[in-house]
């Protein structure tokens, strides 16, 4: 891993943009991109920057759909020593307002689509100095025709130093307000070759981002370029357009989650759909049931590649490899796991103490890796929650089996305390899902005067699944009951149309608690 440490994020870029110039990069739709062309852009793209401000220490934002400029943007800034955030397409303009000023944008670069809400955003912040169109609107100037006007230039790595913030990625808020994680260039860099060596990215990968380029789907782009392959870009997800462009571009590798996963199971017709030239399938950032694994793997094959990280860690933390998603392998029990430390990677399970606990017995998920942030952007008091005796406390709570592979239980904070009982909700939805009539499933803990939080169970339906509530209710609590006992056994099981989601794709908790935990001081009784 020396030379994953010893290298900009910025020298990367340059490296894989310049070696193969002839290359296909970016695909979208019609349009194609060569690296010659991708590098050539960039370069454009910089200068502009340049010109408004930007350099060493300085804040750019986008708002905008996947498109290779807005990806040119974000390099674009790192060349110039710049420090990047992406507001997320579905954020709120509140959210976008508190991440501007958080991050101290300077400059914000938006796609007309978001004309609107960026309007909304400037207007409440007086630190963006300029707002730039990717396309013409009304809002600010046009960054493509400024660019267009600029020189072609040689890519240079620029002024940035092995230490200097260059990607400040900010949390999911799903347990709290987003929190800013700065990303080194040397960190970014370690990311980059960990990922490669972990997450199978083939050479001369075909690598579909359906899910946003300013989040984690991003983070497969740069080891797609270093092994020479070529990134096709859809606007937003829909498993109709997903299966037909993995059949159309011979697609080899894709990120989802888990409810991507099950939409494309969903919509996978035998015979109609082509995915034979999938050979990573790429998932995370959620845990998926048993039940849609084995349906995963008997539809589209054995390439189930689960990746367990947090923003922290800034990079993978475990690998479950795809001979270990085998639901008839010597080893079933794997598909509850989350997989084995990631290559360049340690881990450890600790008591709050930071003492180790013995296999099997459950502890929190503490990570040491070249990646992992010195600290939250401007949060001294959250850093020192996190970062104790050496570690990262992951907030996941876990244990480890006598061959390594790691088992998320839950999130700390996620833990139910009914009747003095400490029910995981992962527990409860592992069981659950095995029900055929579930497409999905969120247990959450409600305040209850006799048992201090009581287990409900809020699920979705497979589609053109018709079943009476109450029944199917009975039926779960039942299964449950049968399978964990009683306390872990929901008290209540609610039919929902659909589960609400973050922008990244979770299931929202937290919005699933809000109503019950209105008007109560904490959140446990």
């Amino acid at each position: 891993m020396s030379a994953a440490v010893d290298v900009t994020y910025s020298r990367l870029i340059v490296d894989a943009l310049t070696a193969r110039p002839e290359r296909e990069a970016f695909v979208q739709g019609d349009r194609r991109l060569t690296y010659g062309q991708t590098a050539d852009l960039t370069g454009r793209i910089q200068q502009v920057l340049a010109e408004h401000g930007i350099g060493p220490g300085t804040g750019v934002g986008t708002l905008s759909p996947n498109l290779p400029e807005a990806w040119m943007v974000q390099a674009a800034t790192y060349l110039l020593g710049g420090r990047y955030s992406g507001l997320h397409p579905l954020g709120s303009v509140d959210d976008h307002v508190r991440l501007c000023a958080d991050a101290d944008v300077r400059v914000l670069v938006v796609h007309p689509d978001h004309a609107e809400t960026a309007a909304a955003v400037a207007a409440r912040s007086p630190g963006v100095e300029h707002v730039l169109g990717l396309g013409g609107s009304e809002l600010g100037k046009d960054l493509l025709v400024l660019a267009d006007a600029m020189p072609s230039i040689r890519l240079d790595a620029g002024p940035a130093g092995l230490d200097d913030v260059a990607w400040l990625q900010f949390t999911g808020g799903t347990t709290g307000e987003p929190k800013g994680v700065p990303n080194t260039q040397r960190a970014c860099a370690a990311q980059a070759q960990i990922w490669l060596s972990s997450y199978g990215v083939p050479d001369r990968a075909r690598y579909l981002a359906s899910s946003p380029i300013t989040h984690a789907a991003l983070l497969t782009i740069l080891p797609t370029f270093l092994r020479g392959g070529t990134v096709v870009l859809h606007r937003g997800f829909d498993p109709e357009a997903w299966l037909a462009t993995v059949a159309a571009e011979r697609i080899d590798i894709a990120l989802m989650v888990p409810t991507m996963v099950s939409a494309v199971l969903d919509a996978l017709q035998p015979g109609r759909h082509d995915l034979s030239s999938m050979r990573t399938l790429l998932y995370g950032a959620a845990p998926m049931s048993r039940t849609r694994i084995a349906e995963a793997w008997e539809r589209i094959g054995p390439v189930l590649r689960q990746g367990y990280a947090c923003s922290e860690a800034g990079g993978p933390i475990a690998v479950l490899e795809p001979d270990d998603h085998d639901p008839a392998g010597a080893r079933p029990e794997l598909l509850d796991s989350c997989g084995r430390t990631a290559i360049g990677v340690r881990t450890a399970i600790l008591d709050p103490d930071g003492h180790p606990v013995p296999d099997g017995e459950v502890g929190e998920i503490c990570v040491r890796a070249p990646g992992v942030m010195a600290g939250y952007w401007r949060r001294p008091d959250l850093s020192a929650q996190v970062l104790r005796h050496g570690w990262l406390y992951t907030g996941d709570m876990g244990r480890r089996d006598d061959q390594g592979y790691l088992y998320l239980v839950d999130r700390s904070k996620d833990m139910i305390i009914t009747g003095g009982f400490n029910v995981y909700p992962r527990e409860v939805e592992d069981v659950l899902m095995e029900h055929p009539a579930l497409a999905a499933a969120a247990v959450i803990g409600t305040p209850d005067p006799r048992w201090g939080e009581a287990v409900r169970a809020v699920v979705t339906l497979r589609p053109g699944t018709t079943v009476d509530p109450a029944a199917l209710g009975d039926e779960l609590k039942a299964l449950v009951r049968r399978r964990k006992g009683p306390h872990y056994a929901p008290k209540a099981v609610e039919v929902v149309d659909a589960l609400p989601t973050t922008p990244v794709g979770k299931i929202d908790k937290k919005a699933l608690r809000a109503p019950y935990w209105a008007g109560h001081a904490r959140q446990v009784n």
